[in-house]
């Protein structure tokens, strides 16, 4: 029987950096998990695959879930799992991710959740090869690859702030050609650079939040994101 009370316990213990409580939590998940990506069979796609990528949902799931929801774990982790699983498929269209990486990125997703939980921060690249036993490059790109798809229409902040698109100044009429440029273009970014870009629009976080997590102050990383966005702006329209 479903124990609402007992995930909340586990996800806020997980969410401080208890290991055991996260495995406990996503032991207790499987059913949900594995009848969410069944949903998605026949797409191409192997069942293994399709959980596998339901997991990142579910682990995504409980470092967002917030108890000022006023709604169940599961109602929370069944909407993420689902989105993740809907982002997947509409991208590994367009770009094949071979089941390797989508295995390394799964690893590096969890061990960095737990470095964040425990050390306040997120892990640099190298104590994620040291946690996980990889080489540089095969990090870097498996990180790459399972980014999560950013929508350039999407907006950071309220509703009054500007979207990704409207920042670099690109016609968006054919999306699919500007995410490509798009991803071309992170790609020549410092790795510094990257991950304000990474912070500021794949995870959502405020110019405060990202601050926290670069050791920076907010004046400093919103000086530093006008450049890169500009940056990029002049990459996406050459």
């Amino acid at each position: 029987m479903y124990d609402n009370a007992r995930n909340i316990e586990l996800v806020r213990l997980a969410k401080q950096g208890d290991t055991r409580a996260l495995d406990e939590l996503i032991g207790e998940n499987t059913g949900l998990v594995k009848s969410i990506a069944l949903r998605f069979q026949g797409r191409g796609q192997e069942t293994e695959d399709l959980i596998q990528i339901g997991n990142i949902g579910m682990m995504k799931a409980v470092y967002g879930f917030d108890e000022s929801f006023g709604t169940a774990f599961s109602t929370y982790a069944v909407h993420m799992v689902t989105g993740e699983l809907k982002r997947f498929l509409r991208d590994d269209g367009l770009i094949k991710i071979s089941r390797d990486i989508k295995r390394r990125g799964y690893l590096l997703y969890r061990a960095s959740e737990d470095f964040a939980a425990k050390n306040g921060r997120e892990p640099k690249v190298s104590e994620l090869c040291e946690l996980c036993s990889m080489s540089y490059d095969e990090v870097v790109t498996s990180m790459e690859a399972m980014l999560p798809p950013i929508s350039l229409q999407e907006r950071t902040g309220d509703e009054d702030s500007p979207s990704f698109e409207e920042l670099i100044g690109v016609d968006t009429s054919e999306e699919m050609t500007d995410k490509l440029a798009l991803s071309e273009a992170l790609k020549k970014l410092p790795d510094d650079e990257r991950k304000l870009i990474y912070l500021r629009y794949f995870r959502g976080m405020t110019q405060s939040e990202s601050a926290k997590q670069l050791g920076l102050s907010q004046v400093k990383v919103s000086r530093r994101e006008k450049k890169i966005i500009e940056k990029l702006r002049r990459e996406m329209i050459v």
